[in-house]
């Protein structure tokens, strides 16, 4: 990491704790930013883990419910934004527990390009892929689907998911290893390479 990168790194760190520390005090203002620093990237999370697509909102609606509830009280050990994408994995997976209904939403929701930049031919084939990649991510169990989207889309290193999911860090890596690899499998199955 260069040095720029690694300042800027350290600057979102001190707003995260200056946030929960006015959050803790009770200014509004302060889980307002935080509500709207993290929701995209957790609407990511909750839209790749969870089976039923008209959840997303309810599942981040209800993670900051419950987070608004320990105002006063809350300690922030790791990243808020590691903290907050492990409460939207949780939720979604006790979501799909209750709902267990296989619609599969993507790690991306990226709509494919336009039919003028990219062509006819290359806007199918990429609504395809896709759809393919959300039929593979639907087959693989929660637990390591949460590897992935937690790595991929929220960006989390190995050793923060290894502890916020309280398993080794050779097991998170194992995990997002065996995934891709059955991931590349279903894929491959499906597609003519």
């Amino acid at each position: 990491m260069t040095g720029g990168c690694r300042s800027l790194v350290v600057l979102l760190m001190i707003e995260d704790r200056i946030l929960v520390w006015r959050f803790n005090r009770g200014e509004p203002a302060a889980l307002c930013r935080i509500h709207e620093k993290y929701r995209e990237g957790l609407l990511k999370v909750a839209a790749a883990l969870l089976n039923d697509r008209s959840g997303v909102e309810d599942v981040l609606h209800d993670v900051f419910v419950d987070f608004a509830q320990t105002t006063g009280r809350f300690r922030l050990q790791g990243s808020l934004k590691g903290y907050l994408s492990i409460c939207v994995a949780n939720r979604a997976r006790d979501r799909n527990r209750t709902t267990r209904r296989r619609e599969s939403v993507g790690l991306n929701e990226i709509p494919a390009p336009s039919a003028d930049v990219a062509g006819p031919e290359q806007a199918a084939l990429s609504h395809e892929l896709a759809a393919k990649l959300d039929g593979a991510m639907a087959e693989l169990p929660d637990e390591q689907r949460e590897v992935i989207v937690l790595h991929v889309q929220s960006k989390l290193p190995f050793r923060e998911i290894a502890r916020l999911r309280e398993i080794s860090i050779n097991t998170a890596m194992s995990r997002y290893r065996y995934d891709l690899d059955k991931l590349r499998s279903i894929l491959n199955g499906e597609l003519e390479l």
